[in-house]
């Protein structure tokens, strides 16, 4: 008997991430499309759907061969019914993603927010190791969250729980959030908030070489502080302290919460890898309980960018399993 494949479906305001995946969490093929924001996002249903049609007969396979599919998409999500309320980058507003992408593939599908399926991601196959009490937090252009709690995500009541990039950092006199609040995690801990406090410093702190950075390249990307500070820059250290430590404290309070076995740490700003993880985990010691650290690894995550598809792909199978 041929073993079928899942579909995991990662869609980003850019680009769609897809995956064909099999029953165990291998992945079979993966590929990606430009994500379609021209009208509302409204053709983005169908253009997925034909991008799997294309990627099956490359394969020489049927439609039959495919068990379900997992999306992950950004925005305020009906988890129940797959409705998206609001997705800015998207351009979706009260969009019915899971009837329509239905409609398209003739497929059964379900819908989770984009921060949760990463995390799902990651316990199945990454860095979570299989762990039911999970913290994943993602650090990319926002700072997202995903919260697994007996191997279940955790929603709340509507659908708002993980929202770790918008935990109150600095109560009084931060930064703007594209939320509407300030002083979130997210202007902090985000690629753009590096950037914003490295711009900030330099205009103390001249004859660090990121003053010079600037000068060339006319921004400064967060890649570009954490390779200051590898290199003993000592504006850009004080921003990765800086940054740490916000980004310590947050996790510290959700361990202190919620007892986590693993707080996995993903993203694009997650690749500066142990100059990021060691003050983190320093920031984190410091203000977690002895007992919940004691239960807890605070980790890099694994999977880079398949951790979405990969999610969303165990998402098809659980609820197909449940079926």
């Amino acid at each position: 008997m041929t073993e079928k494949w899942l579909v995991g479906v990662d869609v980003g305001g850019t680009t769609t991430k897809m995956a064909f995946i099999t029953e165990i969490g291998d992945i079979v093929k993966k590929w990606e499309i430009n994500t379609n924001t021209k009208d509302a996002g409204k053709h983005i249903t169908t253009e997925i759907a034909n991008s799997i049609t294309e990627q099956l007969q490359t394969l020489g396979q049927q439609k039959q061969m495919l068990i379900g599919i997992g999306v992950g998409a950004p925005g305020f999500i009906d988890m129940e019914t797959g409705f998206i309320y609001k997705a800015v980058n998207i351009g979706w507003e009260n969009f019915p993603l899971k009837d329509e992408l239905e409609q398209a593939t003739g497929l059964p599908v379900i819908v989770d927010n984009d921060a949760n399926i990463a995390a799902v991601g990651e316990m199945w196959r990454g860095a979570g190791d299989k762990a039911e009490h999970l913290l994943c937090v993602t650090l990319g252009t926002g700072v997202g969250g995903g919260v697994i709690v007996n191997g279940e995500i955790l929603h709340g009541v509507n659908g708002m729980a993980g929202e770790i990039g918008h935990l109150t950092s600095i109560a009084e006199g931060g930064a703007p959030c594209n939320c509407g609040k300030t002083g979130c995690l997210e202007t902090i801990a985000s690629a753009t908030g590096i950037s914003r406090l490295a711009k900030e410093g330099i205009e103390k702190q001249k004859d660090s070489l990121l003053y010079t950075v600037n000068e060339r390249k006319g921004e400064i990307s967060a890649k570009d502080v954490f390779e200051a500070a590898k290199g003993g820059d000592e504006l850009a250290i004080e921003v990765v302290k800086s940054v740490s430590l916000h980004l310590g404290l947050a996790i510290a309070n959700l361990a202190n919460a919620l007892n986590p076995e693993k707080i996995v740490i993903g993203g694009g700003v997650s690749n500066a890898g142990d100059i990021l993880l060691t003050h983190v985990q320093d920031a984190f010691q410091r203000f977690a309980l002895s007992r919940a650290q004691e239960g807890v690894e605070v980790t890099i995550a694994t999977l880079g960018n398949d951790a979405g598809v990969i999610g969303g792909a165990f998402l098809a199978k659980t609820s197909h399993d449940k079926s």
